[in-house]
């Protein structure tokens, strides 16, 4: 799935509990988004790819060192230090984490039947367990970009309906200017 679609899907998850503050919302949601750090690799794969000495790290590492349990385990190790609703955070960050994961297990395919990206869930200790779907959509695909809408709509109603969105994250001004407008547009019916 796309970064977008995993980050709103890891905001949707923050606001599952009213009781959260900007700070815990934002860990949670930073939760689907990190994983796809190991893919960072691609900005030095692209790089050398005319070179003799090709980078692969993209495709070596992708979807390894952030996508496995005892990396979500340490995510939600480190959302119980720095929160102050330590057990709502630490779990909503597993469970925001863990659908990143289910997210790239359905939906991440590559444009040949054989890109499939693989979760190694217990990678570095075993190679054993490794989740794997043969219906794994493509990244570029009617059921992504249905995903993305539905995200983008829960997302814009849960805006209007608590008065925050995820620009809170960014910017509080800009985060604002957003629900207003979103407001002035969907005003309540009275």
């Amino acid at each position: 799935m796309s970064p977008i679609t995993h980050g709103l899907i890891g905001w949707i998850v923050a606001n599952s509990s009213p009781k959260l503050n900007p700070k815990e919302r934002g860990i949670i949601t930073l939760a689907a988004l990190v994983p796809d750090l190991d893919g960072l690799g691609i900005i030095m794969q692209y790089i050398t790819q005319d070179s003799d000495h090709q980078a692969t790290w993209y495709f070596d590492y992708h979807h390894t060192f952030g996508h496995n349990l005892f990396f979500g385990i340490f995510l939600m190790g480190v959302a119980w230090m720095v929160t102050e609703k330590r057990g709502v955070a630490a779990l909503l960050t597993g469970l925001s984490y863990h659908l990143h994961l289910l997210g790239d297990l359905v939906g991440s395919r590559g444009t040949h039947v054989d890109d499939k990206w693989p979760i190694p869930y217990l990678f570095p200790i075993s190679d054993e367990w490794t989740w794997n779907w043969s219906g794994q959509w493509q990244l570029v695909s009617w059921q992504n970009f249905t995903a993305t809408a539905l995200t983008l709509g829960i997302t814009f109603h849960l805006a209007w309906r608590r008065g925050y969105s995820p620009l809170e994250l960014i910017s509080n001004r800009a985060d604002q200017a957003f629900v207003t407008t979103l407001r002035k547009r969907f005003p309540a019916s009275g």
